[in-house]
């Protein structure tokens, strides 16, 4: 039974699932621009406002974390399994993740940072130059 609360616990975790979105997101980056798009300047901002946002978040976690002296430390990975260390209180606590299940996770963040991040504001704030178009 975990002694850390949920919340501190959702902390914890991401402060290594957005480090690994932040790889994700630099890769992806990489590809797009060695790639040939004929327009690139877009997807390279979505990706770069993005990776702003995870950035902004990570640094919220890591000063959340700093001031109530949390920690977490990966310990060992293999191809099935990576084993994390949740410091918390001074207890600690390993934690054993299926690499399909960080995976997964990852690529829900990714979603929610790429898609449902933008849907939650409103049209009228991000409405694109109107070139004779009409949108909902």
């Amino acid at each position: 039974m975990t002694k850390i609360p949920a919340e501190d616990r959702d902390k914890l975790e991401n402060a290594f699932y957005l480090p690994m979105l932040l790889t994700v997101l630099e890769r992806d980056r990489l590809i797009i621009e060695k790639s040939p798009f004929k327009l690139k300047k877009p997807y390279l901002e979505l990706i770069e406002e993005t990776m702003k946002a995870v950035q902004r978040d990570l640094s919220a976690i890591k000063r959340y974390m700093r001031e109530r002296g949390l920690k977490v430390v990966k310990l060992d990975s293999d191809e099935a399994f990576t084993l994390y260390l949740f410091v918390y209180n001074g207890y600690e606590e390993k934690h054993n993740y299926f690499n399909p299940r960080l995976r997964n996770h990852a690529e829900n963040l990714l979603r929610f940072y790429l898609m449902d991040r933008l849907k939650a504001k409103s049209y009228e704030q991000q409405a694109p130059p109107s070139a004779g178009l009409t949108f909902p």
